[in-house]
């Protein structure tokens, strides 16, 4: 088959750390071909140089057929690549016409011509099998919409090899199968896509081709046809990875959180929880299931004190803490470990040892007087570092410059050393490769075991079924049921989630 895209012997360098090592990697036409790795194992550092983003110090790149040279990313889309990030890079108060013509608009004259870059959108939009609508604005559209609007927008500029980074991370499963089908329609068309991702589950029903990266160099190259989830999670993390979570029976202790008949509007003043009502006991996990944006979010605000309240309580051992400020909540024993990393749970520009502290900073041992004693700071971020399995080079470079896997790491680290009584995740493994996850779920049930509450919220129904001892479907800002984790099916969660109810 053709190739489209060949890189042959790329190393990409950054100080104190090779990212990339005499990297081999081809993309065939029409093909998706996944990149698999651990966090931190240098795939999205070799797509940036694919896509122009980063140049490599050494190694060449051959885009249909010609050797290529990118100065940056505008070479790579008129060479037809396109990139969607992990982090969406859409202007929120824009509609999605607008941002998917953003730079390369169609003109009437010297004006926009809107009518024709809306109709441009729509035959896109039809040609590829995308349900969505030019007029809607990005803040007002799901994730999953968002998602599809930067595809769009690297189509409209005539991309036919598209580089998608975690694609699925912030998906429900609907639109995971979704995301499945377009794919394969861009296919079809003689498109071809590279996925970068840690989901095991997607690669197998998605991909045609797996190249395995570790620790920046490629380990293996493998026919998805010819594989199984335990081999590639075995070849990703360099050992056999337990992919069930081992939890023994729980001693359900007394209710430590009771949510009684909250409601909460949300940022456009439209109701968003309607009466919710749930109790938490200690020594046990409590699972929100729901599709995206059905006040699972604001839930956790309002307990956290992000959001405030329009009526009903949040009762903490015992103690009526609505209406506190986040940092008394946090007082009071709650950690929190929020659904988005880079606007709730970290400072990007801190170092990693500021931010391994946030929250705790104003207390002993770490603060003296007004000033910080970096000294005990550095000592606690190593400390975390090591036990939490943080790729980096040190406590001292930017959280901007970790994988998103080993900031969710940081995060986790930082909120479980806090030693709360009871700790809030909201999508834990988000971004998260099978090693990762593994850790992470063993912590998590540590915690449960060690006698902490844990309110769990989490797109990802596999997590919520093996993690959890009881799971709360939320729907339209309620608890609409409550199933014993025993008793959970995906077929059963997804019933409630949808609004539909249980046969006795």
């Amino acid at each position: 088959m053709e190739k489209v895209v060949e890189m042959i012997n790329i190393t990409k360098m950054f100080p104190g750390v090779i990212a990339n090592a005499d990297v081999n990697f081809d993309l065939r036409k029409g093909e998706i071909h996944v990149l698999l790795g651990e966090n931190g194992a240098g795939k999205t550092t070799l797509m940036n140089v694919l896509y122009g983003l980063y140049q490599a110090e050494k190694g060449d790149l051959i885009v249909k057929g010609e050797k290529v040279k990118f100065k940056g990313p505008s070479d790579a889309i008129a060479a037809g690549i396109g990139m969607v990030h992990q982090h969406f890079m859409l202007v929120h108060n824009f509609t999605v016409a607008e941002s998917i013509i953003l730079g390369s608009e169609p003109k009437k004259g010297l004006q926009i011509n809107m009518k024709k870059a809306k109709e441009d959108v729509e035959n896109l939009a039809k040609k590829y099998g995308f349900n969505i609508n030019p007029n809607d604005v990005i803040e007002n559209i799901t994730v999953g919409q968002q998602q599809k609007v930067e595809i769009l927008k690297a189509l409209y500029r005539g991309a036919d090899i598209l580089i998608l980074d975690e694609p699925t991370a912030v998906l429900t499963p609907q639109e995971i199968e979704e995301l499945g089908n377009i794919l394969h329609n861009l296919t079809k068309e003689g498109k071809s896509v590279i996925l970068i991702t840690h989901k095991l589950k997607e690669v197998m029903s998605m991909s045609n081709r797996v190249t395995i990266v570790r620790r920046g160099r490629v380990i293996d190259i493998v026919e998805t046809s010819k594989t199984n989830i335990d081999e590639l999670a075995e070849l990703m993390v360099g050992r056999k990875v337990n992919l069930k979570v081992d939890k023994k029976e729980t001693e359900i202790g007394d209710v430590i959180l009771k949510i009684d008949d909250l409601k909460a509007l949300d940022g456009r003043e439209l109701p968003v929880l309607n009466g919710v009502e749930l109790e938490l006991h200690k020594g046990e996990i409590l699972g929100i299931a729901g599709v995206d944006g059905n006040g699972q979010s604001e839930l956790i605000e309002v307990i956290t004190g992000l959001r405030k309240s329009k009526s009903g309580k949040v009762i903490f051992k015992g103690k009526d803490i609505t209406g506190l400020t986040p940092r008394q909540v946090s007082a009071e024993g709650i950690g929190h470990v929020p659904e988005d990393r880079h606007k709730r749970g970290l400072v990007l520009k801190y170092s990693l040892a500021e931010n391994a502290v946030l929250g705790n900073h104003f207390n002993k041992p770490f603060s003296k007087g007004i000033v910080l004693d970096f000294v005990k700071v550095k000592e606690y971020a190593k400390k975390l570092i090591k036990e939490f399995d943080v790729r980096t080079p040190n406590e001292n470079v930017y959280a901007a410059s970790l994988s998103g896997g080993n900031q969710q790491k940081l995060v986790v680290a930082r909120e479980i050393s806090k030693d709360p009584d009871m700790i809030i995740v909201a999508q834990p493994t988000r971004g998260l490769d099978v090693g990762a996850i593994e850790y992470i779920h063993r912590r998590l049930v540590q915690e449960r075991d060690s006698g902490r509450a844990v309110l769990l919220v989490s797109l990802e129904l596999d997590e919520i079924i093996s993690l959890s001892d009881r799971i709360a479907v939320m729907y339209d800002g309620k608890i609409v049921g409550i199933l014993n984790s025993e008793d959970a099916t995906e077929q059963k969660l997804g019933i409630l989630m949808a609004g539909g109810t249980l046969d006795k």
